[in-house]
């Protein structure tokens, strides 16, 4: 299976899943907004882009599509993690969900339903590419894959999107058709106990809203947002989608924001021994350090949180801040910073700091590497 996992290692895991005769590079414009809070997995559907079809031309089914996102979460030693998918991708969530409940933590299903088309639709959609090919079906799929108002002002992005959905191997894509014509959850659905969030779009002509709220309706934790998009929501909206999901993931609040990436950049230890230690002294300080800080500095896409912490590392150097130095050079490791890059900073700082100040720190980055146990 083709797959692309970015991000630093102490951050949860978000996991997308494609729309049908999509690949994994449909996420692109959201994966640099969500980085700074998740370690992001993307892949492509067995038969879509680098991922193999399968052999002997055997159909798929959505519960084996399912197990293909279980058995790359093994191999990658995944436990559990946050999911999005839309539309098929929307399938293989609910499957999951209601199979896999303990490997979820929260589900968002965008422009999907518990029941997509009707058989006698997929069936005469696999005749036609069967016979004709992807290009058969192109320009309707763009007409219900985005607005009128976004075609016309993002033309190069529906030629990405329009050659994307041209790469599509026929009997991948149709295996895929038979996957979907096949899926019902209608019944099954009230079985899915993690909280999820619905997605749609107010005109999409695939998926619509009268199909969120059933999901909505029958999900015993769920709630509904509604974009002004058609079906492909999340490549039409990048922005207001990501923000979406952060909203759902990790909350709304830019204090719950906060926390989450100080949690994931400092640790849970030390953010619960820095909370253990509040009093009506030092509680505001440890706000505005949480909202401020990691709520607004470090949630910013711009900068990666690996550069970050090389920087703050420079900078404390500068400073002679022994106590912070050490505290962000264990930072600097659960993103994902190296040994070797360390010393660079530190080697550097050196020319700039002067060498009394980059000798302080190398020891102190020794201590911090033997008490964590690492071998330098």
């Amino acid at each position: 299976m083709n797959y692309k996992i970015e991000g630093t290692p102490n951050s949860p895991v978000l996991i997308f899943s494609n729309s049908l005769g999509s690949e994994l590079a449909m996420w692109d414009e959201l994966v640099p907004m969500l980085l700074p809070y998740f370690r992001v997995l993307r892949y492509d559907t067995r038969g879509h882009g680098g991922s193999k079809a399968n052999t002997n031309n055997a159909t798929n089914s959505i519960s084996e599509l399912g197990d293909d996102v279980i058995g790359l979460m093994d191999s990658l030693g995944i436990e559990s993690a946050y999911f999005c998918g839309l539309s098929l991708g929307g399938l293989i969530g609910q499957s999951l969900a209601i199979t896999y409940p303990q490997r979820i933590k929260k589900l968002v299903l965008a422009n999907t339903a518990t029941k997509i088309g009707s058989e006698e639709g997929w069936n005469a959609r696999i005749q036609t590419i069967k016979a004709q090919g992807m290009q058969a079906i192109v320009d309707d799929t763009m007409n219900r894959w985005f607005t009128e108002a976004y075609r016309i002002s993002n033309p190069t992005k529906v030629e990405e999107a329009r050659a994307m959905f041209l790469r599509s191997d026929v009997d991948g894509y149709t295996n895929c058709c038979y996957a979907i014509r096949d899926a019902n959850f209608e019944q099954t659905i009230k079985n899915c106990q993690v909280e999820t969030l619905v997605i749609t779009g107010d005109q999409d002509p695939v998926t619509g809203i009268k199909d969120a709220e059933f999901l909505v309706e029958n999900i015993p934790n769920a709630t509904l947002h509604v974009l002004p998009t058609r079906h492909l929501s999340a490549v039409e909206k990048p922005h207001v989608f990501a923000q979406t999901l952060i909203d759902f993931f990790v909350g709304s609040e830019i204090q719950q924001k906060g926390m989450h990436i100080r949690r994931t950049v400092l640790g849970d230890d030390h953010v619960d021994n820095a909370n253990s230690k509040k009093n009506s002294f030092n509680t505001d300080f440890q706000a505005f350090v949480t909202k401020y800080a990691w709520g607004e500095i470090w949630a910013r896409p711009q900068l990666s949180k690996p550069n970050r912490s090389l920087i703050t590392i420079a900078m404390l150097i500068a400073l002679n801040r022994q106590v912070e130095f050490k505290m962000h050079i264990k930072a600097a490791i659960h993103n994902g910073v190296t040994v070797d890059e360390i010393k660079e900073v530190i080697m550097h700082a050196a020319l700039y700091c002067g060498l009394p100040a980059a000798n302080e720190a190398l020891h102190a980055a020794e201590e911090v590497f033997i008490n964590l146990g690492i071998k330098i």
